[in-house]
């Protein structure tokens, strides 16, 4: 059985959690989720009002199921890798535990989707130089700066890295990573 690891931490954009824990088990994978510790996590919403020059934020949905803490994981035991979004990478990233995780993803070349603010997590474990990807326009410099380029696209494929901009890019990215996937198991 296919086995994805999704990492999280308190201040996840709610969908970007949600549609990916619940699509891989409809698509029969088993889904794990790590975070700093294991808790039940506070979610954010993060959506576009008119006449906002940024992005709001409100609380959303509670999530209850967070398997393991970051300490506990063993990554050779999964097929993928899903880093979302939210205010959650920009503190999460200091765990030297998920670095350990996140590097034997890219070091194995196993499938990593990651979407709107999660490729924070990846410019500062210096895995991007080189690489086309995309994230919210926000973190455009960060990405850059560690070396990648940025494409502003719905969906960008790089190897064994998919990246989307924001959650109405769910879909598409899901898609890719699931090809990936898939691709690898067979």
């Amino acid at each position: 059985m296919v086995r994805v690891l999704i990492v999280a931490g308190d201040g996840v954009e709610a969908q970007e959690i949600f549609y990916p824990y619940w699509r891989l088990r409809e698509e029969g994978f088993e889904v794990h989720v790590a975070a700093p510790s294991k808790k039940t996590l506070f979610t954010v919403v993060h959506d576009f009002e008119p006449g906002w020059e940024t992005y709001s934020e409100k609380p959303g949905y509670r999530f209850g199921w967070v398997d393991k803490s970051f300490d506990e994981v063993d990554p050779g035991e999964y097929d993928g890798l899903v880093i979302p979004g939210g205010r959650m990478p920009e503190y999460v990233r200091l765990n030297p535990a998920l670095e350990r995780i996140v590097k034997h993803f890219f070091d194995a070349g196993k499938p990593v989707a990651a979407i709107c603010h999660g490729p924070l997590i990846l410019a500062a474990y210096g895995v991007l130089r080189g690489r086309r990807v995309t994230s919210y326009i926000a973190v455009k410099p960060d990405v850059v700066n560690a070396g990648a380029s940025w494409e502003d696209s719905e969906v960008v494929v790089d190897g064994n890295l998919v990246t989307s901009r924001a959650w109405p890019d769910l879909p598409a990215w899901m898609r890719e990573f699931i090809r990936l996937v898939r691709q690898r198991a067979s």
